[in-house]
């Protein structure tokens, strides 16, 4: 068996773990049950896939995030490790198949939804799984105070009565101390379980609020100021568009990033971006989760976020290389009022929810006890206006369903398009020598596709057509004409978005919505745009206003923030401020690598401590730099 150091070796190519991470790793191997609380950027996903490879057996990761587990799963295949995972909208046919291989074959990490927990086929093959560990992924989730709440977190823990020996390891960016508090309840933590919390603070983050009725020429300032790559957030799709349009004519290499992109076209702007090619991505919150790019100098919110949670974890994206970058929130008065209007909007009357519910069995063309863990490709636009029904109110209606446990809305899922052959290799010949005209498309697939013959391979259908010079839609009448020869089974290219009934139909009559708890998750919701809110107006440091939400009751004024610099200026006059800085000036014309020690020595007390908080601030302006002790100036 390796060392946790030597598997980060192996397969990462790093030579150390970052700050946390092997007492993390070191508590799993000794099987105790484990909860860890890293900000974002800290190396999570580290945490458990290390240990997966240091012991026998397959790791259960569970994921509410599809994209994040499809993300891993194919970072990890890259590096040699095998894993896959299991999320709604899979066929039946690979289901099994994954299944299987976690059973009998040498499949390292099971990614999977905590809803696949609940089905019989799965608890089944999980019971004869040689389970290793079973780590839980944005842990949050499962508490009612936290801000993704989603009730099949709640049944994780039934799996452990199927594997009881088998330590847990749950992780998530952020959590209040209720939160930290429901993770052990509801995960079952057992005899002398470790929590590793550090402190949510970001020594090199500078949080800053602008508060204008002219937001475009606030983030053309900060990006002028702010050298490197940058994030804005946006609400809408067509915000992103516009808001990157806008920047491109401004001379930034700006482009706009949406789940309603195609998946090669998100996928192109992302490495780009990567790359350096695009300076700032103006997207949705549907972009950076499992992103790990380490010099992003900005992040910009263009509105207020719905939470504290949602604020820290994409503020975070920022500066995760350790050097100075900046968490700006772009605000005005109406953006307090529009998140009230659409929080009153998000939690609809249960007649609403009754009946969206009802229009979407007969959408489904379901009869009432037919349809659990089925999945469906769903287009919203298309059932509201089919029911004439406001787009929000099916929205929210089916989020409310979401929450209450009936089913689960996903975005776009990409599922390449598949093929298996369904003759022996011989008849397969005997069919090309009869069927001259594919020969080309068939031996093509026969030469980059192994394995065609036992399991559905995936086909890369746009660079084969272009190889053959066809066009992409005659290749797939193709194919769907060998599948009614009964030559190959083909599964076309998907792209829809997906819907998952967790029940079966019920007459909307029965639905059990509990209005306690659906009124204490408004409650909650309303409380955090309160936070918010306050977070914006309030003259207070901004990060000691995130971090006393997180439980860190006695934060110290971070000295950075906007709210803070504006207090350091403030307690100087323009003229003492003037005159500090000249005699720095000067002191580095003399000396032109000067150490700090050396000036507070020429100081007083108290000039050493205003001088200590102005260099601090001149360093942020890029007025000086500061190197192994020494200051110099930029």
């Amino acid at each position: 068996m390796h060392t946790p150091l030597e598997v980060l070796q192996k397969f990462w190519g790093y030579a150390a773990f970052r700050p946390g991470q092997q007492e993390i790793i070191d508590a799993v191997l000794a099987g105790q049950d484990t909860l860890a609380l890293l900000p974002t950027g800290g190396g999570k996903s580290i945490c458990y896939q290390v240990p997966a490879l240091c012991m026998e057996g397959v790791a259960l990761v569970i994921s509410p995030l599809i994209a994040l587990m499809k993300e891993q799963v194919q970072q990890l295949q890259r590096r040699g490790i095998v894993a896959d995972a299991l999320y709604s909208g899979l066929r039946r046919a690979d289901i099994d198949r994954i299944l299987d291989n976690a059973v009998y074959g040498n499949l390292k990490l099971l990614y999977l939804s905590p809803e696949r927990l609940q089905t019989d086929l799965a608890r089944e093959r999980i019971r004869r799984m040689p389970i290793s560990l079973i780590a839980v992924d944005e842990a949050h989730c499962i508490s009612q105070w936290g801000y993704d709440f989603r009730p099949p977190y709640q049944q994780i823990a039934n799996i452990r009565e199927l594997h009881p020996a088998v330590p847990t390891l749950a992780v998530t960016a952020t959590a209040t101390p209720e939160v930290v508090a429901d993770i052990q309840q509801y995960l079952g933590f057992r005899g002398a379980h470790r929590l590793f919390q550090k402190s949510f603070a970001r020594d090199n983050l500078n949080y800053v609020v602008r508060e204008t009725a002219d937001k475009g020429s606030q983030l053309i300032r900060l990006l002028k100021n702010v050298p490197g790559s940058s994030i804005v957030y946006v609400r809408s799709r067509r915000k992103t568009t516009e808001i990157a349009q806008a920047l491109n004519r401004f001379g930034f290499k700006a482009a706009a990033y949406h789940a309603g992109l195609s998946p090669d076209e998100r996928d192109k702007r992302q490495a780009d971006w990567i790359e350096d090619r695009i300076r700032v991505m103006v997207a949705t919150n549907a972009f950076g989760m499992g992103i790990d790019k380490p010099d992003v100098r900005s992040v910009v919110h263009w509105e207020l976020p719905d939470s504290p949670e949602a604020y820290f974890q994409e503020a975070g994206r920022a500066g995760r290389d350790g050097e100075a970058s900046f968490a700006l929130l772009i605000f005005q008065e109406r953006d307090a009022e529009l998140m009230l209007k659409r929080h009153d909007q998000s939690y609809p009357a249960t007649d609403d929810i009754k009946r969206v519910y009802r229009a979407l069995g007969s959408y489904l063309q379901l009869a009432v006890g037919a349809g659990k863990m089925e999945s469906y490709d769903f287009q919203l636009e298309q059932f509201a206006k089919t029911f004439s029904l406001d787009r929000l109110l099916v929205y929210y209606s089916l989020k409310a369903l979401e929450k209450a446990g009936y089913l689960i809305m996903s975005e776009a899922i990409h599922q390449p398009a598949r093929l298996r052959f369904l003759v022996s290799k011989e008849q397969l010949y005997d069919y090309q020598l009869k069927n001259q005209q594919l020969n080309k498309l068939l031996k093509s697939i026969l030469r980059t596709s192994q394995g065609a013959f036992v399991e559905p391979v995936r086909l890369r259908e746009g660079n084969l057509a272009n190889f053959l010079g066809w066009k992409q839609e005659r290749l797939q009448s193709t194919f769907q004409k060998l599948a009614s020869e009964g030559i190959i089974e083909y599964y076309p290219t998907k792209d829809a978005p997906q819907l998952t009934l967790l029940t079966e139909r019920l007459e909307a009559e029965n639905l059990n919505l509990d209005i306690k708890n659906y009124h204490f998750r408004r409650d909650r919701d309303r409380q955090r745009i309160d936070v918010m809110t306050g977070y914006a107006i309030q003259e207070k440091c901004r990060s000691v206003q995130l971090l006393n939400y997180f439980g860190e009751t006695n934060a110290e004024l971070c000295g950075r923030c906007d709210v803070c610099r504006s207090s350091t200026n403030s307690s100087l006059n323009t003229k003492q401020y003037d005159s500090y800085f000249k005699r720095l000036q000067a002191w580095l014309a003399q000396e032109p690598s000067l150490a700090i020690e050396k000036i507070k020595d020429r100081l007083t007390q108290t000039e050493s401590e205003q001088m200590g908080k102005m260099i601090k601030h001149w360093v942020e302006e890029g007025k000086i730099v500061i190197e192994d002790g020494f200051l110099k100036m930029k």
